[in-house]
This record gives C-alpha cells, sequence and structure tokens, in this order.
C-alpha cells in the first residue's frame, strides 16, 4: 500500500519547475491550490516525484 519513504524522491520547487519547463512560481502557485501535493520542511516545500510525474501525465493525456 504505502510506499516506503526510504524509496520516495523529494524534489526542490526548483526542481520541479526545470522538469515541467515552468516558472517557480508557479510551482509554488500549484501547490498552494492543492494540485501539487507538497510537504513543508521548514521554508522549504519539498513535491514527491511520484506527484510531478502524475500531473504532467494527466496535462497530457487531457490534450492527447
Amino acid at each position: 500500500m504505502a510506499r516506503d519513504l526510504a524509496e520516495v524522491r523529494f524534489l526542490t520547487v526548483a526542481e520541479v519547475a526545470d522538469m515541467m519547463r515552468v516558472s517557480k512560481m508557479t510551482v509554488y502557485r500549484m501547490v498552494h491550490a492543492g494540485d501539487l501535493p507538497a510537504i513543508r520542511f521548514g521554508r522549504s516545500f519539498r513535491v514527491p516525484e511520484s506527484a510531478v510525474e502524475a500531473a504532467i501525465d494527466s496535462h497530457v493525456s487531457d490534450t492527447a
């Protein structure tokens, strides 16, 4: 069911922005809107890589 946390890869906002080819502000907006799940560590956010892949896949399949 739940994946072991040792197996989860977390990305920074900058890494997500590069991966999605958008600005960091766009990633922050997606996180705050609830469109992209994230965990807050202090003052920074970390996004599970699987969530980024799922978001990309859902947008690709919407336009296809």
